[in-house]
């Protein structure tokens, strides 16, 4: 009997067509939840260096996180139902549920694994219909309010191959049980998780990357026009 597949897909610029996390800041700027100025101006910073890879994924995700343990658990989820309505669902587009379909299909078990935290990204993968998600992990108290902390390493460059071993040790897996394993991904940053599989695919590629695939002769899928 054959094998199973995997299929791992990021989120940001790959699913969707934006960056979620930068929107979720962008999001609070906008209602007044947060000093749009100061906020915005950080947030932007930690943007360009994410795309330019030289983030302190640490240090970014204090800053994030922190943000999000200045609010109880119920106005932040308020909060996200609105975000949800306004932001994401209208980037939520055909094609990528296409994506997953033809890996659904087939049968393949599939996750979303993404370097932004877990409350900004859970509800997008219910949306998709996505039930395994493998992201940033907030610490949360006995309220389940957020602390600030962050549980773990950073799911960014070589920390989502380690997220993905940890999941799959959980599951008394590894990625070489699969038959074929896919990664779909637009950033340079995730190379470590693209050389992991069998079947790396750049998705929206931005130009770090694309000349990586190209170099390799990997895939290149672009499912949305360029932002």
């Amino acid at each position: 009997m054959k094998p199973a597949d995997i299929a791992l897909f990021d989120l940001d610029h790959t699913l969707i067509p934006i960056d979620s996390d930068y929107e979720w800041g962008q999001f609070l700027c906008r209602i007044g939840a947060v000093d749009a100025q100061e906020f915005a101006r950080r947030n932007a910073d930690f943007f360009a260096q994410y795309q330019a890879g030289t983030l302190d994924a640490v240090e970014y995700l204090e800053f994030a996180l922190g943000t999000l343990a200045r609010f109880p658990r119920s106005q932040l989820d308020a909060l996200h139902a609105q975000f949800m309505q306004e932001v994401i669902q209208p980037a939520l587009l055909p094609v990528a549920y296409d994506l997953l379909k033809k890996h659904q299909d087939q049968g393949d078990l599939i996750a979303i694994i993404t370097a932004t935290n877990r409350f900004v990204t859970a509800p997008i993968a219910r949306a998709l219909g996505v039930a395994h998600l493998l992201a940033a992990e907030p610490e949360t108290d006995t309220n389940n309010n957020i602390t600030g902390k962050l549980i773990g390493v950073p799911s960014s460059g070589a920390g989502k191959v380690i997220h993905l071993q940890n999941w799959l040790a959980l599951q008394e897996k590894q990625l070489s049980d699969f038959g074929s394993s896919y990664f779909y991904s637009d950033s340079h940053n995730d190379i470590p998780l693209l050389e992991a599989v069998t079947h790396p695919v750049a998705t929206n590629p931005n130009d770090k990357l694309r000349e990586h695939a190209l170099a390799k002769a990997w895939p290149l899928l672009q499912l949305f026009e360029k932002q």
